[in-house]
This record gives C-alpha cells, structure tokens and sequence, in this order.
C-alpha cells in the first residue's frame, strides 16, 4: 500500500551500512553489481543490481534500470526501479521511470512520473514468469 508522509520516522540514509561509495563528481559508464549497499553521489550511466540497500543521495543521478532489495532516493532516477523490499523517496528525489515495490514511501515534495505497481515477497519471484 503507497503512502504519503510528512512527519514520520523512516529509514534513513544514516542508518545504512555502506560497503560501495560512488562519490560526488565522479562518473561510472556501464552497469554497475553490487552484493552488499552502496551509496550513489555520482553519476551511473546505466543499469544497477544491489542485492541490499542502495542510497541514491542528493548529488546522485542514475540513467539506467535498479533492481535492489531496497532503495532510498534522494537524487534523480530516469529508468525504472524494482525494489524487492521497500522503496523510499525523500523530498529531493526524483524518478522519470516505472516503479515495481513490495513497499512504497513518498515524502511530500518527492517526483515521480511513471507507473507503479505494488507486490508481495511472492509475486516478486515470479516476477515475469507466466502463469500456467
């Protein structure tokens, strides 16, 4: 179920654990895989696979599709995103993409332009597989 908050605890950007830091200024072209967090202040020109959390902070832009188990964006999205957990977006972040999520947070201020869809834990692993 999306919701949209004002003044509610959540997590947040400090409380993750970060093994993988691409820094402000510095530009990544080609698809970026990472097993445990990482946190985007730069520049990715295309796809990211995280198989924890990905931070996308203020400075941070993504052109290409994310497929994370979680995702915090604070930056700029133009791809679309499957979050197999949860999928918060902050005041500052920005998503020109579709959205698939099995939870979905948007602060007020937040832009996104595209097509959500909502999931469980099930449906995810089958996520693209036909149905018989």
């Amino acid at each position: 179920m999306a919701m949209l908050r004002k003044n509610t605890s959540s997590v947040s950007e400090a409380n993750v654990k970060v093994n993988t830091l691409v820094g402000e200024g510095t530009v990544f072209d080609g698809n970026l895989t990472a097993p445990d967090s990482i946190r985007i202040d730069g520049t990715i020109n295309g796809n990211c696979a995280c198989d924890a959390t990905l931070v996308l902070g203020e400075t941070g832009h993504v052109f290409g599709n994310i497929t994370v188990q979680n995702i915090i964006i604070s930056g700029e999205v133009k791809g679309d995103i499957i979050a197999k957990g949860k999928l918060e977006f902050l005041a500052t972040g920005r998503l020109t993409g579709n959205i698939t999520a099995n939870t979905l947070v948007i602060d007020e201020g937040a832009y996104f332009d595209g097509k959500c869809t909502m999931t469980s834990n099930n449906s995810l692993s089958t996520f693209g597989q036909q149905e018989d």
